[in-house]
Formats: structure tokens, sequence, C-alpha cells
């Protein structure tokens, strides 16, 4: 991964491996790292595409001098989104390569001048715009909210490249293969959705805009700035952000609770059961107060069903349980068939708050829908079971 590597005729990844941030965005973890990915065209003129996380300065502009050359210059720095984690290097590109032209749309030039103070040197395009390198032609695809105000791609003509910026990205580092067929794609495809459930799901409705807008376009290449670069079939990853973005789940439950002595988890191995006995072979079960949300809302993306238990605290639901609620609230996701249980000893509350979320979300809600003091009975673990159930038979419907 030290050298550059060729992705279409004269078109390189020049990017870098960062196995040493723990938390994306300071919130989502990395426990497999993540790659940052930048893109230099050679020709007639030089050209890169996003830079890198200003942390990765020295392996990255040791690439850039490979192509370049010690007394080379690159022409134009492309901006698709200027998030630091891809813009972080540009003052010390402006420094290497003084009479380097800054291209991005109006908001990323904003950006640029709020981030970094760089007023000069710079190109404001529109969408639809197209570049002339000579060799290479780049055309500009405007794609707002995905998922920064300012966020775009570019499309290189004669390769078919699309350099996506955020978009069609993934968590996880890129471990010696770069390309979609030198990986095992089933490693990387948990992460493909946990970041796309994450980072760009809130989105989704600008998502479905942005493809229309890519409809028709003959797309050889997805070049993302995270994850691997799809050479072989682009369409896959496509086609997921396309299934995603509209909601469509697969057959299958989320079964996320919280228990502080055991009892609501009782209750949630009962609902399991029920959703086995009716036939659903894939049921995640998550303690929220031992796993990250953002796993949790990687699943909820993926299936249909979701079922959340919790025991009260403070009069309102188990702190965890609360910030996943928020969470998926935040996140709009639609389209989901939900099952709602929990516990009290003196007081309730979590109940209440799971059924209030059930009415933000618009949700379909699955009964019965079970409360129980203390520790459930018998008769309110067969309940569990018959929510499993009657969650199993909507799933399967």
């Amino acid at each position: 991964m030290h050298d550059p590597i060729e992705i279409a005729k004269n078109i390189y990844w020049i990017g870098v491996n960062d196995y040493e941030t723990d938390l994306f965005e300071a919130q989502w973890p990395l426990p497999e790292g993540v790659s940052y990915n930048s893109y230099l065209i050679t020709g007639d003129k030089m050209v890169l595409i996003d830079t890198v996380k200003k942390t990765h300065l020295s392996q990255y502009v040791e690439k850039i001098r490979k192509l370049a050359g010690d007394g080379g210059t690159i022409d134009y720095l492309v901006i698709n989104h200027m998030e630091p984690d891809h813009s972080g290097a540009i003052p010390i590109m402006k420094q290497l390569f003084p009479e380097m032209n800054i291209v991005g749309n109006k908001k990323t030039i904003d950006l640029v001048k709020e981030f970094y103070g760089i007023t000069a040197g710079v190109t404001t395009i529109t969408d639809g715009d197209e570049l002339d390198l000579g060799s290479h032609r780049l055309r500009f695809v405007l794609t707002p909210m995905v998922h920064w105000p300012e966020t775009m791609m570019t499309y290189e003509r004669s390769s078919r490249v699309l350099f996506a910026g955020d978009a069609f990205g993934s968590f996880k580092a890129l471990d010696g293969g770069i390309f979609d067929d030198e990986i095992d794609r089933s490693r990387y495809d948990d992460e493909i959705l946990r970041y796309f459930s994450n980072i760009v799901g809130k989105y989704s409705p600008m998502v479905q805009k942005a493809l229309v807008k890519l409809k028709g376009t003959d797309i050889r290449v997805v070049a993302s700035t995270h994850g691997p670069v799809w050479r072989t079939s682009p369409e896959y990853i496509i086609g997921k952000y396309d299934i995603w973005s509209r909601y469509i789940a697969e057959t299958g439950a989320v079964v996320a609770y919280a228990s502080m002595y055991g009892n609501t988890l009782k209750m949630a191995e009962a609902v399991s059961r029920g959703l086995s006995l009716g036939g659903i072979k894939e049921i995640r079960m998550y303690d929220v107060a031992r796993t990250h949300p953002s796993s949790i809302i990687r699943d909820a993306w993926r299936y249909k069903g979701i079922v959340l238990g919790s025991c009260t605290y403070e009069m309102g639901l188990f702190p965890a349980m609360r910030n996943l609620v928020e969470l998926l609230q935040e996140k709009g996701l639609k389209d989901r068939v939900l099952g709602i249980f929990g516990s009290f000893a003196w007081t309730g509350g979590a109940v209440k708050n799971l059924r209030s979320f059930t009415e933000k979300s618009g949700w379909r809600l699955i009964e019965p829908v079970i409360e129980a003091k203390c520790a459930a009975d018998g008769h309110q673990l067969d309940e569990c079971v018959r929510l499993g159930n009657s969650m199993a038979k909507a799933l399967s419907a």
C-alpha cells in the first residue's frame, strides 16, 4: 500500500489506511480501521481528487511525489467533500503546490475559506460543468446532503470512473486489496451497511435524488473516499445504496433490550423464541448497554422487524435504550414493524416511552405489548413468546 495503485489508465489510488483512530467522527467505533481514499489523474494535467486526513500526510505526499516527481506540479485539486478526514491535507498541498487550483462548488469554496482561510487560486463550478484536461475530461455532479450540503461527485468520461465522495463508502481499512475483486466482500458487507446507516442513512431521500442524477451514466468504476474501489461490480454497491435508501429490508428481526438484573433479558429471550418458532431464522439479539448503537442501527436498517424492550430507570427508559431510541428517530428509518415490552419495580415509565417512540416513528406496532412488574410471570413470558410469533407472522406476510 506504499505505492500508488492504478485504477484506470493514468488514474491512481493514492489513499492511506488509518488503524489508529478509535472513533470515526468521534463517535463510531473503528475496530478494523478505515481508509481515506484520494486519487491522482496524470497526463496533460495533474489532478488530485480529494485529499486525506492531516494525520497521514507523510505517506500521502510520498505517493504524490512518486507520480509527480520531486519538482512536479499539481494543476488542480477537485474537492468532492470538505469533511476534514478528506480535506485536512489541503493547507499542506497548497504550500507544496502553490500554483494548484482548487475546484469545487460554491458551498465547497465557502468552506475552504472557513476551514483553512484559502481564498486565492479557486475555481467555482456548478452542476453539470465540465473541466477539459486534454487526455481526460471531468463532469461535476452536485449531490447536496449526501451527506453534507456541499457534497458532489466527479465523473471522468474517458475511463468512466465515478469519484463518489463519501457515497458508496465503508468503514474498515483496506487490508492489501483495494479492489472489489481483490477482497473477500463478505468481510466488508457489515461495515458498508454500518457506514451507510449511521453516516448517510438519515439523508436517504437525497441519496435517491443523487441516483436519479446518475441514471444513464456509464459507470465502470466507483471510487469512494472510504473502502474498496468497485471496478468489477460497481452495480453491486450502487444497487445496495438504492435498496437501503428506499428502506427495503430483509426478513429478519432485531431484538434490543436493556436489563439491569436479568428480568427484562428473560422477556427478550422469550420474544426471540417466539420469532424462531414462527420460522424467523435471522434474529439479532443486542444488550444495548454492551453493544455500540451503530451496530444495532445497522441491523435495524437490514431487517424488517425491530423489538425493543427496556427496564424502567428513574421513571423512564434505561439510558442506553433512550440513546438508541433517540438515534433511531434521528436517522429517520421508515417502514419497519415494531414490538415493545418492558418492566418496572416501584413505578412504570419504560413502556410508556416506547409507546411514544412508536407514535413518532410511524412504524407498525405488533401486539401484544407486555409490561411486567419486577419479574415476568409464566403468563407474561408466554405473552412475550406470542409477541415474537405475531412479529414472525407480520414479517412473513
